[in-house]
């Protein structure tokens, strides 16, 4: 059985979000999300982020049927506490989005643990912040 890891803040789910879980979901068998916190979206998004609570977020990922487990992190400050969260779930394989702005960060920590990477195009469409400001929320 493969373990597919995916990582992020899925506040707003949209099109892209869906299109990336789908096409992480194939290449294993079983696909966990790492949600990051409130207090880290915040930190890297801005004062009136998250949208949406964590506890919210997970339940709307758990929602979806490509989606497996959600693992709700707590606030992270660096590298090393992400590695080891990561190594607690000992994926196979860690997915990311092509453009990611961490790319580089991901591709070490999955290197670290020993898992497979793996690319995901990204889908033309609006981003979470986007939308956001389309909705005049930001």
């Amino acid at each position: 059985m493969k373990t597919v890891l995916v990582g992020g803040c899925f506040d707003f789910i949209h099109f892209g979000h869906i299109a990336f879980l789908e096409a992480a979901k194939q290449h294993g068998d079983k696909l966990v999300v790492m949600l990051e916190s409130d207090e880290t979206i915040k930190r890297l998004k801005g004062e009136g982020r998250p949208f949406h609570t964590q506890e919210q977020r997970k339940k709307m990922l758990e929602s979806l049927r490509m989606v497996d487990e959600v693992i709700m992190l707590p606030p992270m400050k660096n590298d090393t506490e992400y590695v080891t969260a990561i190594q607690k779930i000992k994926p196979d394989i860690i997915a990311f989005t092509e453009g990611d702005p961490i790319l580089e960060k991901k591709m070490k920590q999955t290197e670290l643990i020993g898992a497979k990477a793996i690319m995901i195009p990204k889908i033309l469409t609006h981003s979470t912040s986007a939308l956001a400001k389309l909705l005049k929320l930001e």
